[in-house]
């Protein structure tokens, strides 16, 4: 019975991956060749901005075979067809607004198995793809779990739907950092150090993005690094 039940699961993985590599190779032209800096293994935390819903299954199917899990709003899950494709993807609901103990667990239990976990600090999609301000959820997922941080930026895909009215196809690009820790301060991690500590890792972020779509973390140059270990 269980080996039925990983078959199934197999199948609609392999299902998922390959109408998803479908629908986002004829919306977008998918300019990919940085994702090749990813490490193949390892405890690894993404951190993106989101500027659509598109970029998940773009991100998702090109980091095959290794796999990707996300933290998406609970709400998500109230759609059955939507539910059963997070749940085959191995994605973890988050309560916008509470506490999420729950999804702190399951996050720590992927990267302690040396998976991946893919985070967007921004919270909710800018749609214009410039940068918003970052929320320090990520902070103590990073200091717990001491994985390393890898910045990857998407741009170019924020007019896919005017484009698509008229039978265009999108540049999607994905530009990808350097990886880094979060060190704990010797002073603690207070609020204030907790927002400090995000907003340097959006400002690496942004480093890797043009100029307009750095948004809220323009002003690279003011970026301190105290907080980042390369």
């Amino acid at each position: 019975m269980p080996v039925c039940r990983v078959n199934t699961v197999g199948f609609s993985k392999q299902l998922i991956l390959v109408f998803f590599r479908m629908v986002t190779g004829v919306i977008f032209r998918i300019h990919d060749a940085e994702l090749e800096r990813v490490p193949q293994q390892g405890p690894l935390i993404l951190v993106a901005n989101h500027v659509n819903i598109l970029e998940i299954p773009v991100i998702y199917t090109r980091l095959q075979p290794r796999d990707l899990h996300g933290l998406v709003l609970s709400t998500r899950w109230k759609n059955p067809l939507l539910a059963w494709g997070l749940d085959v993807s191995g994605s973890i609901p988050l309560e916008r607004g509470g506490i999420n103990l729950d999804a702190m667990r399951r996050a720590l239990d992927v990267l302690k198995d040396d998976g991946m976990l893919i985070i967007a600090p921004e919270g909710t999609r800018s749609g214009s793809g410039v940068l918003q301000a970052g929320h320090p959820g990520i902070v103590p997922l990073a200091l717990k779990s001491g994985a390393a941080l890898l910045p990857v930026g998407y741009y170019g895909s924020e007019r896919y739907r005017e484009n698509l009215v008229h039978l265009r196809r999108t540049d999607f690009y994905l530009a990808v950092g350097r990886p880094f820790r979060l060190a704990s301060p010797a002073g603690g991690v207070t609020r204030e150090v907790r927002q400090q500590m995000v907003d340097e890792v959006m400002y690496q972020l942004a480093g890797i993005l043009p100029e307009p779509y750095r948004g809220n973390y323009a002003d690279v140059d003011r970026a301190t690094q105290k907080y980042l270990v390369f």
